[in-house]
């Protein structure tokens, strides 16, 4: 029997109620990002309890996903990389008077993507977690070299490039002691490192902190985020919405399924129901130059996402994306392993999970059509003054996650390094992988061995086989594809 009233305790439905107003707002800043926002927020979890957690971070994913369309549709920078295609025909209904129209096209279809999603999760969630139940320590072995091979491979368009920072989240995860054998690794004779690098600290830095250079970087020169559009105009009329259900439910369903995936995001969702929308329109001439559309389908598909992404995250402990990665500590935090176990142990965990997800998306649909003037006002705050403050609250959190001077250093560290390699164009989520992944892999993999007695044929078995192809496949797909790229240029050249 489920806790309900436990679920929908004043203090779960407060921080849900907290963590969309903070979503929103943080979408809304270019740069700021949904998983900064996420990061930023999760050391503050400590003293929570797993559903007041989960409603905090879970609300500011569903309001980061939209949020991001307010930045976009006012200033013509997407505040998220998820609400880049939402740009293209948003900016412009603004400049037509539209604006109002175009933020509350996003936000509705934002919603009813997301609870969409929400049922996708409900229903499907459970069964795939009971064929989890087949899996043994060569199997999320295969899992874990899956969802590396997917990361590194949609990351970037260098394929090299990705995999280099997928291997250096991978080394980063062995430094300390390796907890099978007990034997210390790369400390460099340092202490403080035996216990390995602080997830938290890793995530702070990856994207928080890292993220704040880059932002200061840009503006160093312009203190403000640029013009806003005037917010006027009428909301989206239920003739217009109509209109476009088949436009939603296949643009919720492209992103559910791109959440199926891990590591592809809510960017690469959002362009392919944008192109689909585009593909079967009437009217493909207007694209770009202010249809609702064009609003609706990216907006739709990337709050669909959410849903999607946490699939693979609770059966199978692999992120669906960067944010549901760092939402990923939050399980650490409480002492709770995704998983069939999450499911059989902690069943009211896993409902107060769905019902915090909807909860989310209940919130962000009236926060977003009540407030988005409010929201947009967040754009007029001096850059200048908004992110050394960030950056001080992510130093903080960092410190707060234990109380080391330790963690704060790690966290300064890898956001330079994480700086570092954005300038260089090497992407920084697959390094955050590598950290939540290696672990797995390598625990898994030396169990594995230990149960065959040194033998490779346990890897062999149909699960474990059909995970490794697939990897193999994901490995070489790119490869492939661009030597066949090459070959039909050439081609077209001899021709010509």
């Amino acid at each position: 029997m489920f806790d309900i009233a436990g679920i929908f305790a004043p203090t779960n439905i407060m921080f849900s109620f907290l963590g969309v107003l903070a979503g929103l707002t943080g979408g809304a800043i270019p740069g700021m990002t949904t998983t900064m926002t996420i990061a930023l927020f999760l050391p503050f979890t400590f003293g929570m309890t797993p559903i007041s957690s989960f409603g905090l971070l879970l609300g500011i994913y569903v309001g980061g996903q939209a949020g991001g369309s307010i930045a976009a549709i006012l200033i013509n920078t997407p505040g998220t990389p998820s609400s880049s295609a939402t740009v293209l025909d948003g900016y412009p209904m603004a400049q037509q008077g539209r604006a109002v129209e175009a933020l509350s096209a996003a936000i509705v279809s934002s919603f009813i993507g997301g609870i969409l999603s929400c049922f996708f999760l409900f229903f499907m969630a459970g069964r795939l977690a009971r064929v989890t139940l087949l899996f043994g320590p060569a199997e999320y072995f295969a899992v874990g070299v899956f969802a590396l091979s997917i990361v590194a491979n949609l990351s970037t368009d260098n394929l090299m490039k990705g995999f280099v920072s997928a291997g250096l989240g991978l080394l980063i995860a062995t430094i300390g002691m390796y907890p099978i054998t007990g034997s210390i690794r790369l400390t460099f004779g340092y202490r403080a490192m035996i216990g390995g690098v602080s997830f938290i600290s890793a995530l702070t830095g990856l994207f928080a902190v890292s993220e704040v250079f880059s932002k200061l970087e840009k503006i160093y020169k312009d203190k403000t985020f640029g013009n806003i559009a005037s917010i006027s105009g009428k909301m989206i009329s239920l003739k217009t919405l109509r209109e476009n259900t088949f436009n939603i439910i296949r643009s919720s369903i492209i992103g559910i399924a791109v959440g199926l995936t891990p590591a592809t995001g809510g960017s690469a969702s959002a362009w392919i129901a944008y192109n689909e929308a585009r593909r079967v329109s009437k009217d493909k001439e207007s694209f770009g130059k202010g249809n609702v559309e064009g609003v609706i389908a990216p907006e739709a598909a990337n709050n669909a996402l959410t849903g999607g992404t946490l699939v693979p995250t609770l059966t199978l402990g692999i992120p669906g994306d960067a944010a549901t990665a760092v939402i990923l500590g939050a399980f650490m935090i409480h002492g709770l392993s995704p998983g069939p176990g999450l499911f059989s142990n902690n069943p009211d965990v896993v409902t107060g999970i769905y019902s915090m997800l909807i909860l989310a998306n209940i919130f962000m649909l009236i926060f977003g059509l009540i407030g988005g003037r409010v929201f947009s006002k967040v754009l007029k705050i001096p850059a200048d003054i908004l992110m050394p403050l960030i950056l001080v609250i992510c130093l903080t959190g960092a410190y707060a996650s234990n109380l080391s001077i330790f963690n704060m250093q790690v966290a300064f560290a890898l956001g330079v390094m994480a700086y570092v390699l954005r300038k260089a164009d090497f992407p920084v989520p697959p390094v955050l992988l590598g950290i939540i992944l290696g672990p797995i892999v390598e625990s898994n993999f030396r169990r594995a061995i230990t149960i065959s007695q040194g033998s490779f044929s346990i890897f062999l078995r149909p699960i474990c086989l059909t995970f490794l192809l697939i990897a193999l496949f994901a490995f070489f797909f790119p490869i492939l594809t661009k030597l066949y790229s090459m070959y039909k240029e050439r081609g077209s050249g001899q021709a010509a």
